[in-house]
C-alpha cells in the first residue's frame, strides 16, 4: 500500500519479518503469548467461582472478562452505554440494516496481531480500507490551497508532495534512528530495541511533534512542514498532532500502525459482541457452553458504576446507577479513566497519589466523523472529459479534511464519511447539528467537486459523532504531551502490584488511556492482558513455565524510568 507521504524508509529485501506493535515501550510478543497452547495462566482451585468486576465493555473490558471466565473466574461486567466502546457501528434509519458506519476505530493495521487473534477467533473478516492513495483507493484527490491534484499513486502528486515524503523519510532516519528500531522491532532484537528507545525517550520526551520536524534540516522549509502537517503520511494530516509528543509519533511510525489498514466486514463492533456471546472450547470450573452473557442475568451488563471505594480485607465495592452494592476480591477499570474523576465517586485510596495524578494529566484528543448513506457508489463513475474518477478519496484543509468512499460492490448503496477531524478542526463541528454538519460539508465538496451533485445520491439521514461530547468517552483518544512519559509509565505499569502498598492492590487499569499505542485497539487488547496476568497473580495463580506472561518478564523489559528530579 501506498501512502500519501510514506511512514517508512523503503526495504528491499521482502522476505523479512513482519512488523508487529513489539515494543518499543515494552518489548512483549503478547501474540506469541496468546497462541500458545498452555493458555495464559491458572488460578488455584479454591478461587474458582470467584467474581470478579470489570468496569467497562469495550474492547479491553470485554478481552479481560473472557481470559479471566475461561481460567474459572466469574466477572461481572458493568457498562453505562452499550458493549463496545469505541468499536461503535451504527446503522440508518430506514436503511438496509448492512449499511453501516464506524463512529470509532474503523481501520487496523495488520501489526495488532494480539488484536488480530481475536478478529480470528470470532470469525471475522477484514478488507482493506481505502485510505489516501492506498492500493484500495482507486483515486485520491489532494486540495490545498484552493489547488486540487488527482493521483492514483504519489508519482501522479507534483514533485512537492514527493520532497515532503523524502524530507520525512530523512527526519526519521535521522532524528530517530528509524532504520535500526524497523531491524530490531522485525527481529524482536529485545537488547537492541531497548537500547535505541532509552536514548530517544531521554532525549525527545520534552519535544513536540512539531519541534522535532523542526530541529530536522530536512524540514527546514515552512512550505514543506504546512504540506506535511495538511496531507501527512498514511492516514491523511497529522498537523492536528502537532502539539503532542514526538514519542506518540514514533510508536506509530516503528509499528507501522498508520499503514497498510484493514476494516472489519460488517462492522467492528461485532468483534467485542462476538466474544461476549462466544462459548469457549477450552475453559476451567465452567460448564461447556459457557459465555460472558451467560453469566450476567438476562445476557446483559450490569448498569454503570457510580461509586468505587476500598472496604475491609482490602476488598473493592461497586455501587451500581440500579443502587446494587457488591464486594469483588479484585477489580479492572477499562473505562476513560477521567470517568474517575468526575462521573464515579471515588475513595483516595483506590490508587496511589502519583497514580491520581497521572490519570489527571492525561491529555484527550477530540473526533468528529459524519457519514451519509447513499444509492451506490457514484463516485465510480468517469468523466466524459477526463476520464477520471468524478469524486475521490479527499484531503482538504476545508472543514471536511478527510473524505472516505466505502463501498460494498458497484450495484449496492453506498456510504459516504464526509468528514473526519481531529482536535481544533472537531471543536468546528461541536456546535452543529448532523443536518446542519452536512450542509457545510456538501458545501465544501461542492467547491471541490463543482460538476458532482452528491446530495442526489443521498438516500437517509446522516449520523455523527464528537467524541468529545460522549459523556463516557469526553474525547476520542489519549495522545500524550511533551513530559507526559512518567505519567503514561505509572498507569502503563500498573498491574505489576507487588510493588504498590498493600492497600493499594485489588484494582487494575486497563484499557486505551493505559496503553503506549492509544487510538488503536491493540493497546486495549494488550493492556487487557496485562490486567489479566495481574488478577491472576493476585489470586495466588502462575503462568506455565513454557508461556510466561507480561508479569513474568518484566523485570527483563520494564518500560524505560525517567528520573523524577
Amino acid at each position: 500500500m501506498t501512502s500519501t507521504v510514506p511512514n517508512a524508509v523503503e526495504h528491499a529485501d521482502e522476505q523479512q519479518p513482519p512488523i508487529t506493535m513489539f515494543g518499543p515501550d515494552f518489548p512483549y510478543a503478547y501474540d506469541d503469548f496468546l497462541a500458545h497452547p498452555a493458555g495464559l495462566g491458572q488460578i488455584p482451585a479454591t478461587e474458582h467461582g470467584s467474581e470478579v468486576a470489570v468496569i467497562g465493555g469495550g474492547l479491553s473490558g470485554i478481552v479481560a472478562a473472557y481470559e479471566l471466565m475461561k481460567m474459572g473466574l466469574k466477572p461481572v461486567v458493568y457498562e453505562a452505554d452499550r458493549i463496545g466502546g469505541r468499536l461503535r457501528t451504527v446503522g440508518f434509519d430506514g436503511c438496509d440494516p448492512s449499511l453501516t458506519a464506524e463512529m470509532g476505530a474503523m481501520r487496523f493495521p495488520p501489526s495488532s496481531t494480539a488484536l488480530q487473534h481475536y478478529i480470528d477467533l470470532v470469525g471475522l473478516e477484514t478488507r482493506p480500507f481505502p485510505n489516501p492513495l492506498a492500493e484500495a483507493t482507486p483515486s485520491t484527490v489532494v486540495d490545498l490551497k484552493g489547488e486540487s491534484y488527482y493521483a492514483e499513486t504519489i508519482d501522479d502528486l507534483p514533485q512537492v508532495y514527493r520532497d515532503v515524503a523524502e524530507a520525512w523519510n530523512k527526519c526519521l532516519e535521522e532524528g530517530a534512528d528509524f532504520s535500526d528500531m524497523n531491524r530490531a522491532m522485525r527481529e524482536r532484537d529485545v537488547p537492541r530495541i531497548r537500547e535505541i528507545w532509552a536514548r530517544l525517550v531521554e532525549k525527545l520526551d520534552n519535544q513536540t511533534f512539531y519541534g522535532f520536524l523542526c530541529d530536522s534540516e530536512a524540514f527546514k522549509s515552512f512550505r514543506h512542514r504546512e504540506i506535511f502537517g495538511q496531507v501527512g503520511f498514511g492516514t491523511g494530516g497529522w498537523d492536528t498532532d502537532f502539539p503532542n509528543s514526538i514519542l506518540e509519533i514514533l510508536r506509530v511510525v516503528y509499528t507501522e500502525a498508520d499503514d497498510h489498514h484493514r476494516g472489519i466486514v460488517g462492522g467492528s463492533q461485532q468483534l467485542p459482541l462476538r466474544l461476549w456471546e462466544r462459548e469457549p472450547e477450552k475453559i476451567v470450573h465452567w460448564a461447556r457452553g459457557t459465555s460472558l452473557a451467560s453469566l450476567h442475568e438476562g445476557g446483559e451488563p450490569r448498569p454503570a458504576v457510580t461509586r468505587l471505594h476500598r472496604t475491609a480485607g482490602n476488598r473493592i465495592t461497586v455501587t451500581d446507577a440500579n443502587g446494587d452494592i457488591r464486594t469483588y476480591q479484585a477489580a479492572i477499570f477499562t473505562a476513560q479513566s477521567w470517568m474517575l474523576l468526575s462521573k464515579i465517586a471515588c475513595d483516595d485510596s483506590l490508587f496511589p497519589i502519583d497514580h491520581w495524578t497521572a490519570i489527571e494529566r492525561t491529555h484527550y484528543m477530540e473526533s468528529s466523523k459524519l457519514f451519509v448513506p447513499v444509492d451506490r457508489p457514484f463516485w465510480l463513475d468517469k468523466d466524459e472529459e477526463t476520464g477520471r474518477d468524478v469524486m475521490s478519496m479527499t484531503l482538504t484543509d476545508r472543514m471536511t479534511r478527510g473524505t472516505y468512499l466505502l463501498d460494498d460492490g458497484p450495484d449496492k448503496p453506498a456510504v459516504i464519511c464526509l468528514s473526519y477531524t481531529w482536535c481544533d478542526d472537531s471543536l468546528k463541528w461541536l456546535p452543529l447539528s448532523a443536518n446542519e454538519r452536512m450542509e457545510v460539508m456538501l458545501k465544501s465538496l461542492g467547491e471541490i467537486y463543482p460538476n458532482v451533485d452528491i446530495r442526489k445520491h443521498v438516500i437517509g439521514n446522516p449520523v455523527t459523532v464528537s467524541w468529545e461530547n460522549e459523556p463516557y468517552f469526553m474525547g476520542a483518544f489519549k495522545a500524550n504531551l511533551p513530559g507526559h512519559y512518567r505519567y503514561q509509565r505509572r498507569l502503563f505499569t500498573h498491574f505489576m502490584q507487588d510493588r504498590l502498598p498493600a492497600d493499594k492492590r485489588g484494582i487494575f487499569l486497563a484499557g486505551d488511556d493505559i496503553s503506549w499505542t492509544a487510538g488503536w485497539a491493540e493497546g486495549a487488547v494488550q493492556t487487557a492482558l496485562n490486567a489479566v496476568w495481574g488478577v491472576m497473580h493476585h489470586f495466588g495463580g502462575a503462568t506455565d513455565a513454557t508461556n510466561p506472561g507480561p508479569g513474568d518478564v518484566y523485570d527483563e523489559i520494564a518500560p524505560v524510568e525517567l528520573p523524577e528530579d
